[in-house]
């Protein structure tokens, strides 16, 4: 089995379960999870940057927030 074949029966699995990923994905448990993910990143950018580009990245978590979770 090769890597084409690999990345083939992958995309089947996604699409075969497309369903319950969306459902997955825009779940409950998943918002906790990525609310406490797109806090630390925010929290590491803002510390990396001194603060100074804090507005842009908050802008940037939010937008993805609600692209994943419930919220």
């Amino acid at each position: 089995m090769g890597l084409d074949d690999i990345v083939e029966k992958g995309k089947d699995l996604i699409e075969d379960n497309k369903e319950k990923i969306d459902a997955a994905l825009h779940s409950e448990q998943a918002e906790g999870v990525s609310d406490n993910i797109l806090d630390g990143i925010a929290g590491f950018a803002n510390k990396v940057t001194g603060g100074k580009f804090e507005e842009q990245i908050g802008g940037v978590r939010d937008n993805v927030d609600k692209a994943v979770g419930n919220e």
